[in-house]
């Protein structure tokens, strides 16, 4: 009888560990009346999490698109440093350098390399002489090209492809971060 009571107390001690682990900070740990001088001071406010949204501080200033390699996602910055428009992209296999480009050329329709066609290309980057750029396929998907092809397309959803071909006109700043 002793060894099923030490295992049930045992159970119960396990299970409030996991609830107190798991629960939300607001009742996670509430702070009891102070009993000394010596008592622990109450821990400090959390931190909020960075915004995943939010601009790559290291993106540079003015107007812009800003172009995250490790989070697939474009942000469309104006000239009052606010995001206008935000959205994931299905990267090319061939990534352009981390850096400052500029818009050097678009196309309305054409075949992607990939035999896609495509629409609202707007290049800015040259790798290995296969030109880096965004664009939309007609059909609205973004799936990604062939990961052994030498392509440069960084697809995006259709309407997020008419709002870059609005945004990013030839000259446009193109800023990518790691």
């Amino acid at each position: 009888m002793a060894g099923l009571t030490a295992a049930a107390v045992a159970a119960v001690a396990f299970l409030a560990y996991q609830a107190s682990v798991n629960a939300p900070d607001s009742v996670a740990s509430t702070p009891g009346p102070k009993t000394s001088a010596t008592a622990p001071a109450e821990p400090s406010a959390k931190p909020k999490p960075a915004d995943p949204l939010a601009i790559p501080a290291a993106s540079g200033t003015g107007e812009r698109v800003v172009y995250a390699l490790k989070d697939r996602r474009v942000w469309l910055v104006n000239e009052d440093e606010k995001s206008i428009r935000t959205f994931t992209v299905m990267p090319s296999p061939i990534s352009p350098p981390p850096g400052v480009h500029k818009v050097t050329s678009r196309s309305g329709t054409v075949q992607g390399s990939d035999g896609v066609p495509i629409e609202h290309v707007v290049r800015f980057a040259n790798v290995d002489e296969v030109a880096i750029g965004f664009s939309a396929a007609q059909d609205g998907s973004m799936a990604s090209p062939d990961p052994t092809s030498k392509t440069g397309g960084v697809r995006m959803k259709r309407a997020d492809g008419n709002a870059m071909w609005t945004f990013a006109t030839v000259g446009a700043k193109v800023v990518v971060v790691p």
